[in-house]
């Protein structure tokens, strides 16, 4: 439970990434930026994540879990401080894009390292809650932030968000404690222990590859979609004619069921298999953009962006939980850092041609069909994932 919580004061203030719409407007008004601008910037900020992500296996078995964390938070709450004072597009970019994103992907995958090296029944579960953090962080922040900014300003926000990181950042490392170290990941069957783990490691060395591949792929088709819907929902919600603050309750809305999707991810990983699981997430995601396609609205693009967002909170959690069921603990954040690249490349991928698409025509209607089209492609993909239990052999 403490290493549970120290994830959550780790992941929480982070996952603020996700609000990342509410701040649009005034961005664009403050540095004179477009849209697109914008989606490159939350683009980057992915591209960064997921490097911080891979950097995280190679940083935690060489330094103490404790030591990762406090670096984390200090150069999250550094990037917001210099994104607080930024006088252009450069500065704003290295500052929130590179730093924060940075610093976030580093903590996501320690501290998603740190929970997995705890025994537990409910590894799908457990993993979900912590993807889930995330949209979590979003769904509280969203408001905040937006009241915030009318409050005190833009600048003023982000200088205050970076003291966040800081101290929940700091919190974490107490909980974790300052000196526990994450064992390295072992792939070499003949050093296994006993004949159990010798069994599973065989068996993960010739047969996982593929599933990796899949899993990775199903993935990122998600992730395009739902990306698009975490990064805009505010613009978009605004396009179809909801007001100021009713695009900002519906990100809330919109990150508070991703968050709750994610949970779920995971928790139906221990009931059901990955193709169930992500076929029935993409055919959700697939119903949430043919229903604004259909019915254009503010009110339907609360519930069907919500959809869209949740089909990908879905997959999310099942990954974690898939990955968690598949492969050794200790390989956890290896995989996943991995398999993350794929949402990485799905962050530049649809939001920022989103953006672009929005310059153009100021809508986006072109948007969602590309996201629906995106989720049957998904649809395909994830019936052809495995039908055996999610369960590691005995």
């Amino acid at each position: 439970m403490r290493l549970i919580l120290a994830a959550t004061f780790a992941n929480l203030p982070f996952g603020t990434i996700y609000a990342f719409s509410v701040f649009l407007k005034s961005m664009e008004a403050m540095l004179s930026l477009t849209r697109s601008d914008m989606g490159v910037i939350f683009g980057l900020c992915t591209v960064m994540f997921a490097t911080g992500m891979n950097i995280a296996p190679v940083v935690y078995t060489r330094l103490s879990s404790g030591a990762v964390l406090t670096i984390t938070c200090v150069t999250g709450a550094l990037g917001l401080a210099l994104a607080s004072q930024a006088h252009g597009f450069w500065s704003l970019l290295f500052g929130y894009a590179i730093l924060f994103g940075l610093g976030g992907g580093v903590a996501f995958t320690t501290a998603q390292q740190i929970v997995n090296l705890v025994p537990t029944k409910h590894r799908g579960l457990v993993n979900g809650y912590v993807v889930g953090l995330y949209p979590l962080g979003a769904m509280l922040g969203a408001p905040l932030l937006g009241w915030s900014v009318e409050l005190m300003g833009l600048r003023q926000t982000l200088l205050n968000l970076g003291l966040v990181v800081l101290i929940s950042g700091l919190i974490a490392v107490w909980l974790t404690g300052l000196q526990s170290h994450i064992p390295k990941a072992n792939t070499n069957a003949a050093t296994a222990t006993n004949l159990e783990e010798n069994k599973q490691q065989s068996y993960l060395g010739i047969t996982q590859w593929p599933l990796f591949l899949r899993i990775a792929i199903v993935f990122f088709l998600a992730a395009s979609a739902g990306l698009m819907v975490m990064s805009q929902s505010a613009g978009i919600v605004q396009s179809y004619g909801g007001g100021t603050q009713f695009s900002i309750g519906a990100t809330s809305f919109i990150t508070g069921m991703i968050a709750a999707a994610r949970i779920t991810g995971g928790w139906l990983m221990d009931r059901f298999s990955l193709r169930q699981v992500m076929t029935a997430a993409h055919i959700w995601s697939l119903t949430g953009a043919l229903m604004l396609t259909i019915w254009p609205s503010p009110e339907v693009a609360l519930l069907a962006l919500a959809m869209v967002g949740m089909g990908y909170g879905f997959v999310s959690g099942s990954t974690a939980g898939g990955i968690g069921m598949h492969w050794p603990t200790a390989q956890f954040g290896i995989v996943a850092s991995r398999i993350y690249i794929g949402w990485c490349v799905a962050a530049v991928c649809l939001p920022v041609l989103a953006g672009w698409l929005f310059d153009w025509s100021n809508t986006y209607r072109s948007s969602i069909w590309i996201a629906a089209a995106v989720n049957v492609v998904g649809i395909g993909f994830a019936m052809r994932l495995p039908k055996r239990p999610t369960q590691m052999p005995k």
